[in-house]
């Protein structure tokens, strides 16, 4: 691997072709509505609209699951899509290296499903008095930060031992950027300070980020393995038990064939022509 290709080296790394389609779908989201909400006069329901909502989505607007994680602050900031785009592109290539676009591609997708799946869980299952704390924007969540964090999670177990220089300029190993990446989330809960992706979001996407891309095979695809292997016993069992009562069932059984030299003597007669004995 040569040094462009290598992201700890500090130089560029190359992305893939999922990564890439992912950048410019992200930038070209953002580019757009922050066009049409601050220049062209646009209504903010329409970007509201993309948004995750935990209500709405339990409401049927399931689409909201799969377009907030496309969606970042189209005013006031550009901290936000900077910030994820810089995530995505840093980190990623050596996944989607090591594991193919595919892989890669449907990983992004399950993380984004887990870390806002679990923002909608800790919305439903705390009280009203939490729920409002940890919520995203607004009661809105949205943005590809969790994803971030899920990557980060992936790539420092994928890559154990390796060093990562964060924020472009400090080198942190594998085990660093765990611990960096967990205590950041933990501290944003401390301050409350809500986020446009939400407070447990980002809880969601590390929890993605092992279970999805922990290894190779991921630690799901262990188990799911595992499950199919115990189903296929247990099916081989069943076929077996069922051919030992079909042959019950139909009064067959082996009858021992052969003579003894004794009967041989006696019989000679039982020998074809031969020699052999006939059955």
């Amino acid at each position: 691997m040569s040094d462009y290709d290598n992201p700890l080296q500090g130089a560029f790394p190359r992305p893939g072709k999922a990564l890439r389609v992912v950048l410019i779908g992200v930038f070209t989201v953002w580019l757009a509505f922050a066009v049409g909400l601050n220049w062209a006069g646009a209504s903010e329901s329409v970007f509201l609209l993309l948004c995750g909502n935990t209500e709405r989505i339990l409401h049927g607007e399931v689409w909201r699951l799969f377009t907030a994680p496309w969606l970042h602050m189209p005013t006031g900031t550009l901290s936000h899509v900077l910030s994820a785009m810089l995530g995505l592109y840093f980190l990623s290539p050596q996944l989607e290296s090591r594991w193919g676009s595919a892989r890669f591609a449907r990983f992004l997708a399950l993380a984004a499903l887990c870390a806002y799946g679990t923002q909608m869980l800790a919305e439903l299952v705390l009280p009203s008095s939490l729920a409002l704390r940890v919520e995203g924007d607004g009661g809105y969540f949205y943005g590809a930060i969790p994803i971030v964090e899920a990557i980060a999670i992936a790539w420092a177990l994928s890559f154990k031992g390796q060093t990562v220089r964060l924020f472009m300029v400090l080198p942190v190993t594998s085990t660093g950027l765990i611990v960096f990446v967990i205590a950041t989330s933990l501290m944003y809960v401390v301050i409350a300070a809500q986020g446009p992706s939400g407070l447990i979001s980002p809880f969601g996407g590390m929890a993605a980020g092992w279970l999805f891309g922990g290894s190779t095979p991921s630690p799901f695809r262990r188990f799911w393995l595992k499950l199919r292997l115990a189903k296929l016993d247990v099916e081989a069992r069943q076929e077996a038990r069922e051919r030992r009562r079909r042959a019950s069932k139909a009064g067959l059984r082996v009858i021992s064939g052969g003579r003894d030299d004794e009967d041989s003597d006696k019989d000679p007669e039982s020998r074809d022509r031969d020699g052999r004995w006939l059955n």
